[in-house]
């Protein structure tokens, strides 16, 4: 049992659901990085993604690929990475999110011992396939670790089954076709998709993919069991006229979320 897992025996046993916080390392900075999972923590986040800034984010949007630029530019590799998931995981459950391309590069047996070593629960891979995760698999088994996927609407219901029977940890529910991105409202496809998932694991189901307000997750914690958001954090410290204000913004934030997600059933 992963810190992950705990977690989700915890917010059921509470009957809500878990707020999931996102983070690119590096961002604002490296320093800032520490300082931001420091202001999710004072927000009340049950759980820190880190993300593992990339050169050619396929899945994310404006926010999170303006992010990664400006962490890229800070320096950040998977020694930054591994540093910033050691920081969150000393407080609370967290994972790493990242394209295939780093873990291979680093070593598929390394990254996932370095996750492990750091405190990390998982790993979020929105672009490996099952078919190629027989290595991945059985490095994560050997660590210890939870391998997350993502599944989206247009994931077909024999597909769903066979991605969910090699998740653990959760199953990642992109709410919207597409990219990130906080959204006036998200998709009602959302609900339907993990009313799907449910009926092919006994695994909880976290959602991402545009969650930017308390009203928000307090629609999508009636369903789900985490709710994900990252691209409002970023969007509350690129928005800030300083990076006090900023941190300012992203504990209200997580506060205003913490309650939503408490409110939804």
């Amino acid at each position: 049992m992963t810190a992950l897992d705990n977690l989700f025996t915890k917010v059921r046993a509470e009957n809500r659901a878990a707020l999931i916080a996102y983070i690119p390392a590096g961002f604002p900075s490296q320093a800032g990085c520490q300082r931001v999972i420091a202001a999710f923590i004072a927000g009340g986040v049950d759980a820190i993604e880190i993300g593992f800034p990339y050169s050619d984010p396929v899945m994310d949007g404006p926010t999170i690929q303006a992010a990664a630029v400006t962490s890229l530019e800070n320096g950040t590799g998977a020694a930054e990475v591994f540093q910033a998931l050691a920081t969150a995981s000393a407080q609370v459950p967290a994972v790493v999110m990242t394209y295939w391309n780093p873990i291979e590069k680093y070593g598929v047996k390394e990254f996932s011992a370095a996750i492990a070593a750091n405190g990390g629960s998982g790993v979020i891979t929105p672009d490996l396939t099952i078919e190629e995760s027989q290595g991945w698999i059985s490095a994560t088994d050997n660590s210890a670790i939870n391998p997350i996927y993502v599944v989206a609407p247009s994931t077909s219901d024999a597909r769903l089954a066979q991605v969910t029977a090699k998740c653990s940890g959760f199953v990642y529910v992109a709410s919207v076709m597409g990219v990130t991105g906080a959204r006036t409202s998200v998709s009602t496809g959302a609900a339907d998709l993990v009313a799907r998932v449910r009926k092919t694991t006994s695994l909880p189901v976290a959602v991402g993919l545009g969650v930017s307000t308390r009203e928000q997750a307090k629609g999508v914690a009636a369903y789900a069991d985490g709710v994900i958001v990252g691209s409002a954090f970023i969007k509350a410290l690129q928005d800030a006229p300083d990076e006090e204000s900023g941190l300012a913004a992203v504990t209200e934030l997580a506060r205003e979320l913490a309650k939503g997600v408490r409110e939804g059933r």
